[in-house]
């Protein structure tokens, strides 16, 4: 079991990042991508060796598209000109500070964060229970883009035969709604996915509306169906348990798949659910395909690279990828990034790491001592806390992600994501977090007497390739089938973990019993170490692991060596 605190492979690494540059030598592909982009190029060669002023550039742009804003107005920020001005005239900030800003932008109150029209809302987990908006603008799409586009060109100059086949990516509906004032929001992966140039574009094998099906299996199951029938080269996915998730999925809709492949239909398995409108609109693209002879997705597709996170806990999973492929495939970070984010990115599959993006925000990092220190002043194997400020209006935001300084590219830090910060578990990028879960129980129990409820909880993961988590409690509840109950009102509380539950990333809710005492002696250890015990507070997420393993052991002693179903 890996630790949560900081997951596998996060310590340093001896790579030489210096080693790849983006020079106009390379393949016929990438010299021609290479050319088109030539002045991107050339700024982001420029800015890696000139982080500060770089950085200063991004001050500057941030601060000219906030003028006459109701944001501007309230902090005072026309008359700042330098970045220790910034710092000191803004406070670090989270989300509940920018809440305000958004739900009058959300209503379709105009000039509130920035000058420029909000394109869209991003939809995200939020820490406190509800999903969380993140507004896009024009000026910060565009810096996201270009970021990407730099990310492509490093992977085209490694990968040539990328070219040559398709480029298998799996996103969610760039559009979910719209808000009281009809902006749309939705999903950033959606986004990003049709902002990509044409050249990149046209190597997509699976048509948008595949993509907007709304239940999770038939939305799948359709891609996998339009992915067979292409050379796919590349899969491209934030996190590898969707990878494990695709390798699964071909077996056990074999059947199915080799029916409509043989058809040319998209008519069995899932897809069975679909409109017969929008069948026959996604059937009209779609021919006869000889099934496959073995169904590894190394043997359906001539695969050169799997681009997903390596860092966090994604590190766990990247083990399990080989076997699940059928063979070794090389496996390339994406960067680091957030709805909130484009933070940093990779240009070298022996990377276990991202150059960080000093084109696109404002970044500043917060060391375990509180100092704050700004991107160029990031020192070797430290591990920050990082805060942004962007393009879409959002100042000094506490992203919540820690990174150690891994390398140098130029004079630019090379990060390496960590964990998120605070009580919070992420397994597949569900951001789980103690309001989640308080919420949930709150949702189950608020209305009930206290002899039906729990005398204490703790929820973690149980590690397997398909990962699920475990709730915890001390007394048992008076509910029947409480762990699906749970499950259902924990994926009520976070849309994201409702998603990789119904996406088959997460498996279900497992209950698990704990003898009397339990939480007494852990607060008991806690007092011993130190703890004040005016200020020991019960602990709900098991980020200890050490701490969480006991309470399994104990869990199943007292179970008689079996667990609750």
């Amino acid at each position: 079991m890996p630790p949560v605190e900081q997951g596998p492979d996060s310590g340093s690494t001896a790579t030489d990042f210096n080693a790849v540059r983006l020079d106009r030598q390379g393949n016929p592909a990438y010299r021609l991508l290479r050319a088109i982009n030539d002045r991107l190029v050339g700024r982001f060669q420029w800015a890696v060796e000139h982080p500060r002023e770089a950085q200063e550039q991004v001050m500057k742009r941030i601060l000219r598209g906030a003028r006459g804003t109701l944001f501007a107005q309230r902090h005072r920020l026309e008359s700042i000109t330098t970045l220790s001005e910034y710092r000191s005239r803004l406070p670090i900030s989270d989300y509940q500070d920018h809440l305000p800003y958004i739900q009058r932008i959300a209503a379709g109150q105009k000039r509130v964060l920035t000058r420029a029209k909000v394109m869209q809302f991003l939809q995200t987990s939020g820490t406190t229970g509800g999903a969380k908006l993140i507004p896009v603008t024009a000026a910060y799409a565009r810096a996201v883009e270009q970021a990407q586009r730099i990310w492509i060109l490093g992977l085209l100059r490694q990968h040539e035969e990328l070219a040559k086949g398709s480029a298998l990516t799996l996103v969610s509906p760039a559009v979910a709604g719209h808000t009281r004032g009809g902006i749309p929001y939705g999903s950033n992966t959606g986004r990003m996915h049709l902002r990509q140039p044409f050249w990149i574009r046209h190597r997509y094998p699976v048509p948008y509306p595949a993509y907007c099906i709304g239940d999770p299996e038939t939305r799948l199951y359709s891609v996998l169906r339009f992915a067979m029938a292409a050379d796919v080269r590349s899969i491209t996915t934030a996190n590898p348990t969707t990878v494990l998730l695709i390798a699964r999925r071909l077996q056990e809709y074999r059947a199915d798949l080799e029916r409509d492949l043989s058809e040319g239909t998209l008519r069995h398995g899932p897809a069975r659910q679909l409109p017969t409108e929008l069948r026959r609109e996604l059937e009209r693209r779609l021919g006869t395909t000889p099934p496959p002879v073995a169904w590894k997705p190394a043997s359906i597709w001539n695969l050169s690279v799997i681009n997903c996170w390596t860092g966090g806990s994604a590190g766990y999973f990247l083990p399990m990828l080989a076997p699940a492929l059928g063979e070794e495939i090389p496996i390339r970070e994406v960067g680091i990034s957030a709805s909130e984010s484009f933070m940093a990115l990779s240009l070298s599959d022996d990377w276990r790491g991202a150059v960080a993006w000093p084109l696109g925000e404002l970044l500043e990092f917060v060391a375990e001592d509180g100092s704050l220190h700004w991107l160029w002043e990031l020192e070797q194997d430290v591990v920050y806390r990082t805060v942004i400020s962007g393009l879409h209006g959002l100042y000094r935001y506490d992203l919540g992600d820690l990174v150690r300084v891994v390398g140098r590219y130029g004079n630019t830090p090379v990060l390496k994501f960590v964990r998120r910060r605070g009580n919070i578990i992420s397994v597949t990028g569900e951001k789980l977090c103690e309001n989640h879960v308080l919420e949930a129980m709150k949702a189950l129990f608020g209305d009930t007497g206290p002899e039906r409820r729990p005398g204490g909880f703790m929820v973690g993961v149980r590690w397997a390739q398909v990962p699920h988590y475990v709730v915890a409690t001390e007394g048992s509840p008076l509910m029947e089938a409480f762990s699906d109950r749970f499950d259902q009102a924990l994926m009520r509380a976070n849309v994201e973990y409702s998603s990789k539950r119904r996406s088959g990333r997460l498996g279900a809710m497992e209950h698990v019993r704990l003898p009397p005492g339990t939480f007494e002696e852990l607060r008991r250890q806690a007092i011993s170490r130190g703890t004040p015990e005016d200020q020991y507070k019960q602990p709900i997420m098991a980020l200890d692991q050490q701490q969480w393993a006991r309470l399994e052991n104990a869990a199943t002693r007292a179970a008689g060596g079996t667990r609750v179903p």
